[in-house]
C-alpha cells in the first residue's frame, strides 16, 4: 500500500535491500512526521519506480530502511527541457518547483543580457526539485544544471532538438493557437526558453530567430511575469505535444 510519506532515496532500490536516509530525512520522519520503527513510507530513486519501505531506525544521526515491494512503476516525463533566466530567489524556486510538477525532464538556468540574477545555488535548486517530486507523487526528478550564458547554450545546442522560445513581442499574435510562428508546435525532443523580466535584448532575439531549431511563440495578449510564463508554456506544450495530449 502506497504511503503518503514519500522520500527520494539514492538508488538503486530493490526488494529486501537496506536503504540509508540522511540526517535531515531521519529528522523529518521521526521529528516532523512522528513515525517510528516498523512504520512504512514510500521511497523512489528516480529510475525504478516507487517502493514501500519499512523504517528500521531513525534518529538525529540518520536512519535506515528496508525496501519491501514496488508499489508503482517508473514514469518518466516527455523529453522537454525548460531553460529560463533566473529571477528573484523565491520566484526562481517557484519555477523549479512547478517545472518538476509539470513534467520537465531537465532544467537549465540561462544568463541573458537582462538576467536579474547571474548566480544560483544549483544544489539548493536541485533540492527544490527533489522536494517537488516527493510532494506531487512523481517518480522522476529532473536534473538542474549550472547556469550558462545564452551564447554558450546556443553554441552547444543538441542537433535535432527544437528550441521553443517565448517571444514577448508576439503577445498580440496568438501564434500558439495557430500552431506556432511559421509552423506547428514542435514535439519532443524540445526545449522551452523563457527570457528574463526585461525580455530578450534585440541582438539575442535576432540570434534566437536565426537558430535552425527555433520556433518563436507568443503566450497570448498579456505580458506575463517570467515565472507565470514558464508555467503557461510548459502547460501548453504538455497539452499539445506531451503526456497530457
Amino acid at each position: 500500500m502506497d504511503s503518503k510519506v514519500r522520500l527520494h532515496i539514492a538508488g538503486p532500490l530493490a526488494s529486501g535491500q537496506p536503504a540509508g536516509v540522511t540526517r535531515d530525512q531521519a529528522h523529518y520522519l521521526s521529528g516532523v512526521m512522528r513515525l517510528s520503527p516498523g512504520d512504512t513510507i514510500t521511497v523512489f530513486d528516480g529510475v525504478s519506480g516507487a517502493w514501500l519501505a519499512r523504517i528500521e531506525k531513525a534518529s538525529k544521526r540518520g536512519g535506515e530502511l528496508t525496501v519491501l515491494d514496488r508499489v508503482a512503476p517508473q514514469r518518466d516525463p516527455p523529453d522537454v527541457w525548460l531553460a529560463f533566466a533566473p529571477i528573484k530567489k523565491a520566484r526562481t524556486d517557484f519555477i523549479v518547483e512547478k517545472a518538476t510538477e509539470l513534467g520537465a525532464a531537465r532544467i537549465l538556468p540561462v544568463a541573458t543580457r537582462f538576467t536579474n540574477s547571474e548566480r544560483i545555488r544549483r544544489d539548493r535548486l536541485q533540492a527544490h526539485a527533489v522536494e517537488a517530486a516527493e510532494q506531487c507523487g512523481g517518480t522522476f526528478v529532473p536534473q538542474v544544471e549550472d547556469i550558462v550564458p545564452l551564447d554558450r547554450l546556443l553554441h552547444d545546442w543538441p542537433q535535432g532538438r527544437a528550441l521553443v522560445f517565448c517571444d514577448e513581442t508576439l503577445s498580440d499574435d496568438p501564434v500558439w493557437a495557430k500552431g506556432g510562428h511559421g509552423g506547428a508546435i514542435p514535439p519532443a525532443p524540445a526545449t522551452i526558453l523563457i527570457g528574463p523580466e526585461g525580455g530578450f535584448a534585440p541582438e539575442e532575439r535576432d540570434r534566437l530567430r536565426g537558430h535552425p531549431g527555433a520556433v518563436p511563440i507568443g503566450l497570448g495578449p498579456r505580458i506575463l511575469r517570467a515565472d507565470t510564463a514558464a508555467v503557461a508554456a510548459l502547460t501548453l506544450w504538455q497539452a499539445a505535444r506531451g503526456d497530457w495530449s
